[in-house]
């Protein structure tokens, strides 16, 4: 083989392993901010966050919960009929489409799940069968992101009353068609390191990590004493387990654990950046950041646009 054809040969195999390899390679840095808004009706706007023009801004609208919303009795599971839980007194479609008109840079999705609903009840994952669940599911949510004209779906069930592989076929089946449909443009799930929780978000990206294009990973859920090089060994390791995935780095103004940005988040992001893993900055959230002026909103775009 002369060396011409074995330079065209070489690059053959090269595209064909980018094109078909099962873990695609990750880019560099990003300048993806994301932030959590509507879950605690704080009163909390689109306006009232400083938006930096340099950086790709994405709301998530906190949360779209499968449970009834009658004031009657406590709220209970409906088998993936959404409805929408956020502040819609503050953040309606007219909202967001007003938002979007204003700057060119911002997105807004949905979250589906969240943690608790009235009265501090967990919202549980409880679907009746796979099939009625997604076709429930793929209706409602649609609905939903056409009336609230968004880009994209956020994952963050805590809670669940179905395994791994139940969880992973729902997801998964309700976001390829989403995508496959042009509902949204982007999907991201939102796990954290816990023994009932990370199984079925791992079963999830092995069987559709192809649809998601985001992991929203809560580092603020680890411990509060957590130090730089405790947070980079953490990182490491989810970005091991979402392997190929953009695994964001977060903190919450909530008060929870983590890495926080007094005790040195800022610093383990420059660390980051510099190895060109830093794929975006998320925050939980908007509501609690509101009483500090969004202080720390204003850091992480800062640090994100250079």
């Amino acid at each position: 083989m002369d060396l011409c054809m074995l330079v065209v040969s070489l690059i053959l195999e090269i595209i064909f392993i980018a094109l078909f390899s099962s873990h695609p390679v990750v880019a560099a840095n990003s300048k993806l901010f994301r932030e959590y808004i509507g879950a605690e009706d704080k009163g909390v706007t689109f306006s009232d966050v400083p938006i930096n023009e340099d950086v790709d801004f994405h709301f998530i609208l906190s949360f779209a919960i499968d449970y009834t919303t009658s004031s009657s009795s406590p709220p209970s599971p409906t088998n993936g009929d959404f409805r929408v839980y956020w502040d819609t007194q503050n953040l309606n479609p007219s909202h967001v489409s007003s938002l979007k008109t204003h700057y060119w840079n911002v997105k807004v999705a949905m979250s589906l799940g969240g943690d608790t609903i009235a009265n501090n009840e967990k919202v549980y994952f409880s679907p009746k069968t796979i099939n009625s669940w997604v076709r429930n599911a793929i209706h409602s949510v649609t609905d939903i992101s056409r009336r609230y004209h968004l880009d994209g779906i956020d994952i963050d069930y805590e809670h669940f009353h179905a395994d791994a592989d139940t969880f992973a076929e729902c997801i998964g089946r309700l976001l390829f068609f989403l995508k496959q449909n042009g509902v949204v443009s982007f999907a991201s799930i939102a796990p954290y390191n816990d023994d009932s929780v990370q199984p079925h978000y791992l079963a999830l990206w092995r069987k559709y990590g192809h649809v998601i294009d985001y992991v929203n990973f809560q580092f603020y859920a680890y411990e509060k004493c957590t130090n730089i090089s405790q947070f980079l060994k953490y990182f490491d390791e989810q970005s091991s387990n979402y392997r190929g995935g953009k695994v964001l780095v977060s903190f919450g103004t909530d008060g929870s654990g983590g890495l926080s940005p007094e005790n040195g988040f800022f610093m383990a992001c420059r660390r980051l950046k510099h190895q060109g893993k830093l794929h975006g900055i998320f925050v939980w959230s908007a509501d609690d950041s509101m009483k500090d002026g969004f202080r720390y909103e204003k850091l992480s775009q800062t640090l994100l646009a250079k």
